[in-house]
């Protein structure tokens, strides 16, 4: 009956080993299928976020259709592609083509440009002398640009552009983040 005994613990034994390499096994395949789907997800992540950081700098590179136009209107007749003063900008204002699109529309002076976000930043940081967090900047913004309202996230990272540009400088103090205008030496 020992003999038995010990041959019937000795099977369970065996069964249990094998159930659970077993179950390992499956565990371990598993993991494998899931590790391979999330190095599938991140490089796809990390895809989308060069495509968004590619878009971002075409954004900033390239000016918008309106904006080209303007910049076209001070820069037209100089071959160096040095814009023209704001002098001469006023003494030779260019026709707007004719064309059957535009016949009856207003005229170049009512539509005006309107400034960019990180233009109405560096003017907001531009007076005063103090470095500034983004959450005032953009509540200020709010209050003197009611037309405008970007995110805080847009504030943030417009500021980190013109920090990336060089026109304003990041001002770390604990766990907030300021920032101050460059100022150049000529001011």
């Amino acid at each position: 009956m020992p003999n038995q005994s010990a041959e019937t613990l000795r099977l369970r034994y065996v069964e249990q080993a094998a159930s659970d390499l077993e179950e390992n096994r499956r565990r371990q395949k598993e993991l494998s299928e899931k590790l391979k789907m999330l190095k599938q997800e991140e490089a796809l992540l990390t895809d989308i976020l060069s495509l968004t950081e590619r878009l971002h700098d075409l954004a900033e590179a390239s000016p918008l259709p309106e904006q080209a136009q303007v910049e076209a209107t001070f820069t037209r007749g100089r071959p160096s592609g040095k814009p023209a003063t704001a002098a001469a900008g006023k003494a030779r204002r260019p026709a707007a083509p004719r064309s059957a699109t535009n016949v009856g529309k207003a005229g170049p002076q009512e539509k005006q440009r309107r400034p960019l976000l990180g233009e109405l930043l560096t003017e907001l940081l531009a007076e005063s002398d103090e470095p500034r967090l983004a959450k005032e900047l953009r509540d200020e913004l709010l209050e003197k640009h009611p037309d405008r309202t970007p995110t805080p996230q847009v504030v943030r990272n417009t500021l980190e552009a013109l920090v990336a540009k060089g026109r304003i400088r990041r001002h770390k103090q604990q766990r907030s983040v300021m920032y101050a205008l460059v100022k150049s030496d000529a001011q």
